[in-house]
């Protein structure tokens, strides 16, 4: 039986453009996996690392023409947001590269023998090291960022572990080509190309969550896929991590007073987030608490006619849009549900915003309207009016984990449980802004992309520096000769990285 074929299909018309691949079967898969174990010590030299992550930016610009093309004519994201993506993609390799040459990641922790104390302490010596190789299942909405070239391959790259990317069918053709990028940046900077390697095909992702030789995965995709990927992850006779991005409501609170204050600037802001990308960002505000009465209504005003301004649009594959129909009439069926503008289709391939409306006494309790506090992937928003902060409250406990959280509040003199509310809202989220919009997602340090199940499967972030933290463990020497030691933590400290020395930094 031949392998099936992959094929690059054009969301804007269904059609398929070209056949990229063939799907990976179980012996291509193994191969892979081995031939990325087998250069796994290559990428043990730091500078190495640094100089491949650079160079692989540099190759990602310089064929940023071709690329985008074909993102665009896989994805129908288009040619303007595709440009700015790959610049944040660019960016993140360069920043890992600093991480990588900086040292910090290492968490190198040394204690000097003492024998005053009770019981004594030997000389111990910490550090970090890779897991070695990592399963990346690529995102469907991000075919750069948090794909084959993004934020997982890039910090498991800059912890010095091999990849192994299964790639995403809706844009298998983009996958192919910034996967010979990282290959070619590979050998040019001395290292084995197999460092990366790309399969094809759902049963290769199965046979890649369980192979023996993979030690970590890293996800970002639905519930139903990611769950499935986190069982068989932790089924294996050996159980490794699974760091999976599943799905996320991301929910706004707009107080009575924000509201009074601002309701025409807020129904906008949200109306131009809900649908940014055709609603296609994990970040997207999928639920909001708007208060009853007048100020209410006259937000709901403003995001009619931002919504009802916005074109229409594709969205990344048929499924999805398929997908997004179904919830959509699903959703808006349910008793005491409005839809001031129906979401829906707009034509035989493309989708229009919309947005549906709830009173929150239809939430505070188990029902059929549960569906409203769940992910719609696509240009759809709920709004659900409250009468009381009782109310706000009775629906924030009944809500799952998320990326985001977003409180909007009054701008100027007091907001009356502000305060309560923004404590409210931490323990849903990884990320809590005030006063802002959750889409766009900093590259920074600080960043957190992460937050309570569904939104991941672990208490980690896949962007910002810290994401590398994913594929290393620590590993402490206790009283070995310095000469034995591994460089990083030699007494002399040759290499001049950062480190805690008996409590303090040095």
């Amino acid at each position: 039986m031949s392998a099936a074929p992959v094929w690059s299909v054009d969301p804007r018309s269904g059609n398929p453009r070209e056949q990229v691949a063939v799907e990976a079967t179980a012996e291509e898969v193994d191969r892979a996996v081995r031939a990325a174990h087998s250069v796994r010590d290559t990428l043990g030299d730091r500078t190495a690392r640094a100089a491949f992550l650079r160079t692989a930016a540099e190759l990602l610009e310089e064929s940023g023409a071709h690329i985008i093309e074909a993102a665009d004519a896989e994805t129908a994201l288009g040619p303007a947001r595709l440009t700015g993506e790959l610049a944040r993609t660019a960016a993140q390799l360069r920043a890992f590269a600093e991480v990588v040459e900086e040292g910090g990641h290492l968490d190198i922790c040394i204690d000097h023998e003492d024998g005053s104390r009770t019981p004594p302490w030997p000389d111990l010596r910490r550090w970090k090291i890779p897991l070695g190789v990592v399963a990346v299942y690529a995102a469907s909405n991000f075919p750069l960022a948090f794909s084959v070239p993004g934020g997982d391959t890039a910090s498991a790259l800059a912890a010095g572990c091999p990849v192994v990317i299964k790639a995403h069918p809706g844009h298998p053709a983009t996958s192919e080509l910034c996967a010979s990028v990282l290959r070619r940046a590979a050998a040019r900077t001395g290292l084995p190309e197999d460092v990366v390697t790309l399969v094809h095909g759902f049963d290769a992702g199965v046979e890649l969550i369980r192979h023996p030789l993979v030690s970590a995965a890293g996800f970002t995709g639905s519930v139903r896929g990611g769950r499935a990927l986190f069982d068989a992850a932790a089924a294996r006779p050996v159980p490794i991590p699974f760091h999976g991005e599943l799905g996320s409501l991301n929910p706004v609170v707009v107080t009575e007073a924000a509201a009074a204050e601002r309701a025409a600037e807020i129904g906008a802001g949200l109306g131009a987030s809900m649908t940014l990308g055709t609603g296609q960002f994990c970040t997207k505000p999928g639920f909001v608490l708007a208060p009853a009465g007048g100020a209410g209504d006259q937000l709901v005003k403003a995001l009619t006619e931002t919504v009802s301004s916005t074109g229409s649009g594709v969205m990344l594959d048929h499924r999805m849009r398929d997908a997004f129909l179904a919830g959509v009439r699903e959703r808006a069926a349910l008793p005491g549900v409005e839809a001031p503008v129906t979401p829906g289709a707009a034509g035989e391939h493309t989708v229009s915003a919309g947005f549906l409306t709830v009173p929150a006494d239809r939430l505070t309790a188990d029902g059929p309207h549960d569906a409203l506090l769940e992910e719609c992937f696509g240009p759809v928003t709920v709004i659900a009016r409250y009468a009381t902060r009782d109310e706000v409250a009775a629906v924030l406990a009944r809500l799952p984990g998320n990326l985001t959280a977003t409180l909007q509040t009054a701008t100027e003199g007091e907001d009356p449980g502000a305060a309560g509310l923004l404590a409210a809202l931490t323990p849903l989220a990884g990320r809590i802004l005030v006063n802002g919009w959750p889409t766009g997602v900093a590259v920074a340090p600080a960043q957190h992309h992460g937050g309570p199940y569904p939104a991941t499967t672990s208490p980690t972030t896949s962007v910002g520096a810290t994401a590398i933290e994913r594929w290393l463990r620590p590993v402490t020497y206790q009283n070995t000769p310095d000469a034995l030691l591994p460089p990083e933590l030699r007494e002399a400290n040759p290499l001049g990285l950062p480190r805690r020395v008996d409590g303090r930094r040095a």
